[in-house]
């Protein structure tokens, strides 16, 4: 059945998705991308949408060429989960206090911490309890001093980069409490590089769409960077840290929230296995048939053999654990969540508050006009999407949420 082929374009665009079910912007998004001429494949995934630039559950192979919107603003956005011994006995009837400590303990939407995270009392808080909080500390001094080294667009944000670390965000970023089929409690959270990753992408944007190669390209949000200049090795240095300062708030984030479980069951001891972690909105050197390559995932994870992955559904249905099957095709990838069916201005006008309460009855959640457009029907079936991709990934756990917390 999958994956098939886009017709009309130059670099070979095979998709999990028929054509028929994704809108046409997406599809001239696509097609545009396949056009340019440092493109070697673009794999689509099941969960794809519209994007800026470039298209949402993108998987572009360049040879020496990168395009910052085939990483998207949000750098090195991703999933963080863990597996606590608790499990559904252990929860009391309502979980609006536990609610409420997690959001006391992890500032949302456009919020801060008032001072810096001291990562030195976290982890003193969660070593042998959580395993992030054995590396919390880890590269710490080495990771902040790289600050100086960014873009000068970064040197006025360093102050609220150090107060962001370990914060959720807005929009499709959540921290929620799940159970697994054997009534498991997991903790799983999905958020990005802050504003200071939205910053450095959007300046390294603006440098690749003045550059002479560009100019003549089918959409100019599509600018490259080809290797070897010193614009590429600019934009590398960046991104590399911004993915390195998204994977370090997740960390920061779940040591945070386990502590908080922790506080919120003073009568049972809790512990934690070794946290998952996985990007969605990066670039990796990896080797695409044979040949070396720049891959960027935009909305789409790693799915090589063996490699643990996350696939959030919408804060009323189901996420998924999963393990790649390394396919070849996709070029190791998978998705990385439902997909919006829908625009956010869209869900606005067609959902009420009324319509948000029916669809996350049972989760413990925000239930007002800010979140009405991350309702459930606003994405795609996350069900067909996992069955879309059944020869990338297989499903190692079935995650029901209990408690979502939204910016």
């Amino acid at each position: 059945m999958f994956p098939v082929e886009l017709r009309g374009t130059r670099a070979q665009t095979l998709m999990w998705a028929h054509e028929h079910e994704v809108e046409p912007a997406a599809l001239r998004q696509l097609r545009n991308i396949a056009q340019l001429e440092w493109v070697h494949g673009v794999r689509v995934m099941p969960d794809v949408h519209l994007g800026k630039g470039a298209t949402v559950g993108s998987v572009i192979a360049m040879r020496d060429a990168v395009a910052p919107a085939a990483v998207g603003v949000d750098i090195g956005c991703g999933m963080e989960a863990v597996r606590t011994s608790l499990t559904a006995a252990d929860l009391p009837a309502g979980l609006h206090g536990l609610r409420t400590r997690i959001e006391r303990a992890v500032p949302v939407g456009f919020a801060a911490h008032d001072d810096p995270v001291d990562v030195t009392r976290l982890e003193a808080r969660v070593v042998g309890q959580h395993a992030a909080g054995t590396t919390l500390r880890a590269g710490w001094q080495r990771f902040w001093r790289a600050f100086a080294e960014l873009d000068p667009v970064a040197g006025p944000r360093e102050s609220k980069a150090h107060k962001q670390m370990g914060t959720l965000g807005g929009g499709n970023h959540f921290i929620e409490v799940c159970l697994d089929t054997t009534d498991r409690v997991w903790v799983l959270l999905h958020s990005g590089s802050r504003n200071i990753g939205k910053e450095l992408a959007e300046r390294h944007m603006t440098v690749a769409r003045a550059l002479p190669h560009n100019r003549d390209l089918p959409d100019r949000d599509l600018a490259v960077f080809l290797s070897g200049t010193p614009e590429m090795a600019a934009y590398r240095r960046d991104l590399t840290w911004a993915q390195e300062y998204a994977a370090r708030n997740r960390a920061v984030m779940l040591a945070l929230v386990c502590s908080a479980v922790r506080d919120e069951f003073t009568g049972v001891p809790v512990t934690f296995d070794d946290p998952i972690s996985c990007h969605h909105n990066y670039v990796a050197e990896e080797t695409i048939d044979g040949v070396p390559m720049l891959v960027t995932r935009k909305g789409a994870v790693r799915a090589g053999a063996g490699d643990l992955a996350l696939i959030p559904g919408s804060m009323g249905t189901r996420s998924y654990v999963v393990r790649g099957k390394g396919n070849p095709a996709s070029f190791e990838s998978a998705s990385h969540g439902a997909g919006r069916r829908m625009s956010r201005s869209a869900a606005k006008k067609q959902f009420t508050v009324a319509d948000l309460i029916a669809q996350t009855e049972g989760v413990e959640s925000r239930k007002d006009a800010g979140v009405v457009d991350e309702i459930p029907a606003a994405y795609k079936d996350i069900d067909e999407v996992i069955a879309a991709q059944a020869d990338l990934v297989e499903v190692v756990a079935t995650l029901r949420q209990v408690l979502c917390v939204k910016g």
